[in-house]
């Protein structure tokens, strides 16, 4: 059979990949738990607070690939899993790495020189390869959750500044924003205003917007102050709920492209 017989034409509607990342607190375990039918595969330990269904807690990697194995292999009825949290994981991956290269550290493996994270890479790609598994064949939303980090950003195009990322190394990183439909960064809502600080001096102030510590929300496109992009011709700020955005998808048509971050 020729390759020209094998052409796929349309649009594919496919469960979404997502990366959600923000601060402690801030409601990242929260959203993945609104959506449809979610069941946690916990590798910190942060969720006893949320009513969910939920996997016992890695403490290997192996245990993780477990799970998602069981997960596409057995029958149940849930409809989405949740990675709680891909930072902890990378821990996991050294952890499996220095075993395998019987080392103290990841600078150590296989003679140093940063090549422990390159060797991650291919742990990092078992896993991402099992979660597009039970999204190809069981139908599944995917939910990886991550904290964030200030990062210094090398803009070619103007001077360095800081933005938030995922708290990852930058090859993980990398791999994993672009294997994700949308990365989205939870964080809250701020004015800034000038006050007087005497002397004839001012100064700039952030306020949170809302009640409860300010307006919680998802960037879904990025810029100068956040790593986020999406494939989906949804809003650059939607409310951090799951209905919210599932609304956006649904008033949305996908772009041809990705709304890169910035």
């Amino acid at each position: 059979m020729s390759m020209l017989s094998k052409i796929q034409r349309g649009r594919q509607a496919m469960p979404p990949r997502l990366v959600v990342y923000g601060t402690e607190g801030i409601g990242k375990s929260t959203f993945a738990a609104q959506a449809p039918t979610p069941i946690f595969v916990p590798i910190e330990d942060g969720l006893s607070e949320i009513d969910c269904d939920r996997f016992p807690l890695a403490t290997s990697f192996a245990e993780v690939m477990a799970a998602l194995s069981e997960l596409h292999s057995e029958k149940h009825d849930y409809q989405t899993v949740a990675i709680d949290s891909l930072d902890w994981l990378e821990q996991l991956i050294f952890d499996a790495l220095c075993r395998e290269y019987s080392v103290s550290s990841i600078e150590k493996v296989d003679g140093g020189y940063a090549k422990g994270y390159t060797h991650a890479l291919g742990y990092w790609r078992q896993f991402l390869d099992a979660l597009n598994l039970l999204r190809v064949n069981r139908g599944m939303v995917v939910i990886c959750i991550a904290h964030a980090k200030v990062e210094k950003f090398e803009d070619p195009e103007s001077t360095a500044y800081d933005r938030y990322s995922p708290r990852l190394h930058k090859h993980a990183s990398a791999l994993v924003c672009e294997w994700s439909d949308a990365v989205l960064f939870a964080t809250r809502k701020f004015r800034t205003q000038q006050e007087d600080s005497g002397f004839n001096r001012k100064r700039t102030i952030a306020k949170a917007l809302g009640k409860d510590g300010g307006e919680r929300i998802l960037r879904c496109v990025g810029g100068p102050s956040c790593i986020a992009k999406n494939r989906y011709s949804i809003a650059e700020e939607l409310p951090l709920s799951w209905q919210a955005f599932v609304s956006a998808l649904t008033s949305q048509s996908p772009s041809s492209g990705e709304q890169q971050d910035g």
